[in-house]
This record gives structure tokens, sequence and C-alpha cells, in this order.
């Protein structure tokens, strides 16, 4: 899983950056555009120019859009539809890959479920090491106590393969 990550890392920067998602976007609209209007591509281009008309329709009787205002609103508008859905699709894309990695999980289909376990450790013990540096020493108050909840926290950290620190 590491692995993966440090290969993808690169793509993720690049497409995480602004300019490029902007040009993303003006492409999608760039060649829905140049799409056969019969086509489900310039349908699709029909429906996002009717929803740009309308929400300039809609600016133009909150105040005065002439032509200047009315280009930059009807580029602007048409850039923000595109760029919302495609957040939207990258959401439903990612919840679905999560679902099938927890359905994998789940049913130990490929044998990862030891690796997927091991992977989701590591994250819970980095998440909780912050943590762990402002909590008041419990040992002050219940010195056997403490003593047993580090055992139980040792056997449990080498069960999950996640490094005890000391």
């Amino acid at each position: 899983m590491g692995l993966i990550k440090l290969l993808v890392a690169p793509i993720r920067r690049i497409i995480n950056f602004p300019l490029f998602q902007l040009m993303a976007a003006i492409a999608v609209i760039l060649s829905l555009q140049a799409a056969d209007n019969r086509s489900v591509f310039g349908q699709i281009f029909s429906a996002l120019d009717s929803l740009v008309g309308l929400t300039v329709r809609l600016c133009g009787s909150i105040f005065e859009v002439k032509s200047f205002t009315k280009s930059w609103l009807t580029t602007g508008f048409m850039i923000a539809y595109v760029y919302v859905a495609g957040v939207l699709i990258v959401f439903l894309v990612k919840v679905a890959i999560n679902a099938v990695v927890e359905l994998v999980a789940r049913t130990n289909a490929f044998g990862l479920a030891n690796a997927i376990a091991r992977e989701r450790g590591i994250a819970a013990y980095q998440a909780w090491l912050p943590l762990e540096r402002i909590r008041p020493p419990f040992g002050i108050f219940h010195p056997v106590a403490s003593r047993r909840l580090a055992r139980i926290a040792r056997t449990r950290s080498r069960r999950l393969f996640v490094p005890h620190v000391a």
C-alpha cells in the first residue's frame, strides 16, 4: 500500500494543483461544446448552457448586466459548474473505491485482510501519537493499573504489527 502511495504521489500533486484543475475544466467545456448536438455530450452541453444562462439571468435581475459582465459571468459560471461536477464525480468515485476496499477486507477476497488491518492499525497509531503527548500520566495515580495497561498495550501493538514506543 505504501509503495502505491509513493508512486501515485507526484500524480496526485499535479492533479491537486489549482491551475491544472482550471485547465481540466476548460478542456471539458471545450470538448462538450465541440460535440454534436444530438450526442450525449452535446445534450450535456445544452443543459449546462441553459443552466448558465438561467444563472446569468438571475444575476441580471439582481444587478445590471451589460455585455462585458455577461461574458465574464457566463465563462465563470460555466467553469464553476464543471468544477463542481468534477468534484462531485471524484467524491463518488472515492466513496465507491472505499466501499470496494471494505468489501474486499470483509470477505478477504484476495487474502489482503492482514495487510489492510496492518495499514489501518499503523494509521490509527499515528493518529494517536499527538494525543499521547498531551495525555496526563496515568501512572501517578495508579501505578499497578498503569503497568497492567502498559502490558496490554504492548501485546496489542505486537498483534497489530505496530512499532512500540517506550
